[in-house]
């Protein structure tokens, strides 16, 4: 069994299944809670757990699959392509928007971990929580995070963000499609644009944008207010 658990195609196979498990799910019940990605992260320990696995030998395969989570990230821009005239016509607003979004993610986070006096490592493990997970690890190494807590902070703020995302637009009365996408991508990066792409073509193609940008303007924008704020 320990030579079974410790080969690379067992954090493969576990990681797809139950990430199939978890669309099976979603498909059947249409409760923005049971996202797929947090039903399979839920199985994933579970199963560990039960069977007393070490998290290395899962993660000899599960390595892999993060190997393949810069280049599909990229792979977000062939929506925004089809969709290169509809930027053109709101330029100004989206840029206005992602700035905002960016600035307020980081200030926010900075003043919760004030109030709740949490280490300052801690604040700046959780500064870059909105943006895509490549550029999150490097900006917390750079001022001195700890890359596993960034981590974890992304998952779950994408995962909050495709499930709550569409119920604030809603409450809010926010319909423009440009707007919405703009605010789930600048909001919750790759997992929010999953949600903003079942929306609709436009939405995703707004909110693969916006973590494109939202991640160049956090790079800067991360040491700036950490110096001015921490």
């Amino acid at each position: 069994m320990n030579n079974l658990f410790s080969n690379p195609l067992f954090g493969i196979i576990i990681s797809v299944v139950a990430f199939e498990i978890g669309s099976f799910i979603y498909k059947k019940t249409k409760i923005p809670f049971f996202n797929p990605l947090l039903i399979s992260i839920a199985l994933i320990i579970l199963f560990l757990q039960c069977f007393s696995i070490e998290l290395e030998s899962y993660n000899k395969g599960a390595s892999i699959i993060n190997f393949f989570l810069a280049p599909s990230t990229v792979v977000l821009a062939v929506p925004l392509y089809k969709k290169i005239n509809l930027l053109k016509a709101h330029a100004m607003p989206i840029i206005v928007g992602i700035t905002t979004g960016s600035i307020a993610g980081i200030v926010s986070i900075i003043y919760l971990c004030k109030l709740f006096n949490l280490d300052t490592k801690l604040s700046i493990s959780m500064m870059p929580k909105s943006i895509t997970t490549p550029i999150g690890i490097e900006i917390s190494k750079q001022l001195g995070g700890i890359p596993a807590v960034t981590v974890a902070v992304i998952i779950i703020t994408g995962i909050m963000g495709a499930i709550i995302g569409p119920l604030v637009c809603k409450a809010f009365r926010i319909k423009d499609s440009v707007a919405l996408g703009v605010s789930l991508g600048t909001a919750s990066h790759a997992i929010g644009t999953t949600k903003a792409m079942e929306i609709g073509e436009v939405e995703g193609a707004m909110s693969s944008l916006a973590i494109g940008i939202a991640g160049l303007l956090t790079v800067f924008l991360a040491p700036l207010l950490f110096k001015l704020l921490l």
